[in-house]
């Protein structure tokens, strides 16, 4: 007894955070959502949110979700099998998944004044293309405070990310599937078709669906970078906050609780995924 008592006593600090800084706000939340300023019972909160305003926002957000988390998969995808099947150097493995780590989590301020800083309209990328190749990109129409501008910017941590996730399941792939198939004929497309990306699927998708809810729920590297000249989701309820824009505290629950809904319904994908996923591995 003594014994599991300390056991619960080591992890009593990871609960008392996940209890301060994630269940009770999301209770709160969630019962903003559904109440008046005068503490009653209301449904108005959802209600607003079919403003066409709101609805942009979703979209647009939902937009750039899908865009980053399925150019994240494909490229991340190409990186980490080159590197598990490919003729890349071995000793490659191990600086990518490190800078993989490191990258998956670099967000914020510092990702959005990194790529002011190189493909802004006076960035290093920017002025050297123009200086040495006569290349301007924004004459060409392109602009980082974007749809694509911002896509490309959450590439920088949706492709690590994709690396990290997707590697281990790669490596999962057994031998013998690819010798059996070869005996029978195959060749090596009809292997990847035919065995190696139906066993993927699951972990494709569930990994799809984590960019997704990765990239939904993004907020500081988005504001930091465009400001309020994009109106996605996670800045409009951010100008609620401060209360310069929408002046309804409830209502601005109520944009966080369908957040809540659709990160939420993305990891539970992920998660199932995940689990399907881990049967053929085993």
């Amino acid at each position: 007894m003594k014994q599991i008592g300390w056991n619960w006593l080591g992890i009593l600090p990871f609960f008392a955070f996940a209890l301060l800084f994630l269940v009770l706000p999301t209770m709160n939340i969630v019962v903003g959502a559904f109440r008046t300023p005068d503490g009653g019972f209301t449904l108005a909160n959802i209600q607003g949110l079919a403003s066409p305003r709101i609805i942009d926002s979703f979209a647009i957000s939902i937009k750039i979700s899908l865009a980053s988390a399925l150019l994240g998969c494909l490229i991340g995808f190409a990186m980490a099998a080159a590197v598990v099947f490919g003729g890349v150097p071995g000793w490659l493995k191990a600086p990518l998944m490190t800078f993989s780590g490191v990258a998956s989590n670099f967000a914020g301020v510092p990702l959005a004044f990194a790529f002011i800083a190189t493909l802004g309209r006076v960035g290093l990328v920017t002025m050297l293309l123009k200086q040495w190749f006569g290349i301007n990109i924004y004459a060409m129409g392109f602009n980082l405070l974007s749809f694509w501008g911002l896509t490309l910017t959450y590439l920088f941590f949706q492709i690590p990310l994709m690396i990290l996730i997707i590697t281990p399941a790669l490596e999962g792939l057994k031998r013998e599937w690819r010798e059996a198939a070869e005996v029978l004929g195959a060749s090596t497309s009809q292997y990847w078709r035919m065995v190696a990306l139906p066993i993927l699927f699951p972990s494709l998708l569930g990994t799809f669906a984590l960019l997704f809810a990765n990239s939904f729920g993004a907020v500081a590297t988005a504001y930091a970078l465009t400001g309020s000249s994009l109106s996605i989701v996670p800045i409009m309820l951010f100008a609620q906050i401060r209360g310069d824009v929408l002046q309804d505290p409830h209502l601005g629950y109520a944009m966080a609780f369908a957040m809540i809904v659709v990160t939420g319904l993305a990891n539970l994908a992920y998660v199932i995924m995940r689990t399907r996923a881990e049967r053929w591995m085993r």
